[in-house]
């Protein structure tokens, strides 16, 4: 029997597939080690679907977002290391790669952190334990050395085309079908983002650099995945995927060629949805393109720019107006309470919000309260001014960008701005002739921004109580 690597994907509330685990997992070599993905969200008790494996590992692996997984990360390595004390305990993923040190350092039960991509890194380590070798000129890692911390060098980001392609066998696909509700697979063509957003960690991490797999790859793995899965829609998980006009075009030609009947949703910067043109997005459109997730965060210029996001209010109408005459729905998020904010850049986000989501009942425009995130420019910049980090792993177990636990935000115009966002939501959802009185109240409410007396919102709130956000 082979040795096992066991990888675990610790809780949350989203139900993506474990991309990170399994891109990992397809990387190392097959012949020597058996890959073995547990999904912390799937199983009610994930430390009895480990411990039977625990005998045979070579290692334990993590994949560890800030906020909330932090704990269960935590929980799980440290019975791990409980049950199996010399066993090597590794955490890679978006916290531990921004603060290795840290984790180190007070994270008994993590032996070692893997920092940024990690598929050639993991392989490496993997083949230093099952040859009883040292780690310690593994690059791409932090470990202990004489019991402190310390880095060993950085490691090159390696061309996404050239790493192995993902192993869906190694997930029970059908189980993340089930959570959900439709045959939707999660799918990445790169890694990396060349922008340059100040409140994303991203360019922390992989230094502006981004990678995609050849085109002519990702349209043979998707043919087979479909015909393997019977796929009806693909998430496409890239951070920027419509990075190149050429390459987006391109692959909905072929799609449409080949006679794909899957639909498929990605993220679009506005700027570049802004360099398509109509027939482009026709194109799209008749290639299965049916959402996308259009990061407009603010709807004022001064803001825009605060935050680096380098597009324009008129790009993020041009890319709307095609989204609406093709029917391709859209997600655009925003962010209130950026340091600066003053009250005219709030009712111009507003305003913005409210005239997308009219656009298309099918639009969403989720409001976020701002929170520094690890590694980003803005969370260097208000911890200059003095803003206090979390400084234990409990603490930023705790951290979560999407409370409104912010000095930038006062309880007052955090109720405003979430009544704002809810009967926006409510006023241009999905025409109904039993609701039209509900939605246009709803819309007048929106329109004279008075909120008072909410009787409708405690009404629906209590016949559907909102989700969570973690």
């Amino acid at each position: 029997m082979k040795p096992k690597l066991l990888l675990y994907q610790p809780r949350c509330l989203f139900f993506t597939m474990p991309l990170g685990p399994l891109a990992v997992a397809s990387a190392v070599n097959r012949d020597r080690v058996q890959p073995i993905i547990i999904d912390g969200r799937l199983d009610a008790d994930p430390v009895a679907v480990v411990e039977p494996h625990l005998d045979e590992a070579v290692c334990f692996g993590v994949s560890v977002l800030t906020g909330a997984p932090i704990e269960d990360a935590l929980r799980v390595s440290r019975e791990v290391k409980a049950r199996r004390p010399e066993l090597p305990v590794i955490w890679g993923g978006w916290h531990p790669s921004l603060f290795p040190l840290e984790v180190l350092a007070e994270a008994e039960c993590v032996d070692v952190v893997v920092c940024g991509q990690g598929e050639a890194t993991l392989r490496e380590l993997v083949e230093c334990y099952l040859d009883g070798w040292g780690v310690a000129g593994v690059a791409g890692i932090a470990l202990r050395v004489d019991g402190e911390p310390r880095m060993t060098d950085a490691r090159p980001l390696v061309p996404y085309g050239e790493l192995p392609a993902a192993d869906y066998s190694l997930l029970p696909v059908e189980r993340y079908f089930a959570r959900k509700k439709r045959r939707q697979l999660d799918y990445v063509t790169s890694v990396g983002c060349h922008y340059r957003c100040r409140f994303c960690a991203d360019p922390a991490v992989f230094k502006r650099q981004r990678s995609a797999i050849p085109l002519d790859r990702v349209v043979e793995e998707l043919a087979e995945l479909a015909f393997r899965f019977g796929i009806e829609d693909v998430n496409f998980q890239d951070e920027t995927f419509f990075s190149s006009r050429r390459w987006t075009v391109d692959l909905a030609t072929r799609l449409i060629e080949r006679g794909s009947r899957f639909s498929w949703a990605a993220t679009m910067r506005a700027d570049q949805g802004a360099r398509l043109t109509d027939d482009d997005f026709l194109l799209l459109a008749r290639s299965g393109l049916r959402k996308l997730l259009i990061g407009v965060e603010a709807g004022s210029s001064r803001m825009l720019e605060r935050l680096g996001k380098d597009i324009t209010l008129n790009q993020i109408e041009t890319v709307a107006r095609y989204s609406q005459k093709h029917d391709i729905a859209a997600t655009y998020p925003f962010i209130f309470g950026i340091p600066g904010e003053q009250p005219a850049d709030v009712e111009a986000s507003l305003r913005l919000a409210r005239r997308l989501k009219s656009m298309n009942w099918k639009n969403t425009t989720p409001f976020f309260f701002f929170k520094p995130y690890p590694g980003s420019k803005l969370f260097n910049d208000v911890a200059a001014e003095g803003f206090k980090l979390p400084k234990t792993l409990d603490e930023w177990s705790r951290f979560d960008y999407v409370t409104t636990s912010s000095p930038w935000v006062s309880d007052a115009d955090v109720q405003r701005v979430r009544m704002a966002g809810f009967f926006s939501q409510l006023g241009w959802s999905r025409p109904r002739w039993w609701a039209m009185p509900v939605q246009a109240l709803a819309r007048l409410r929106c329109r004279t921004g008075n909120y008072r007396l909410p009787v409708e919102k405690a009404v629906i709130e209590h016949l559907q109580p909102p989700l969570p956000l973690a």
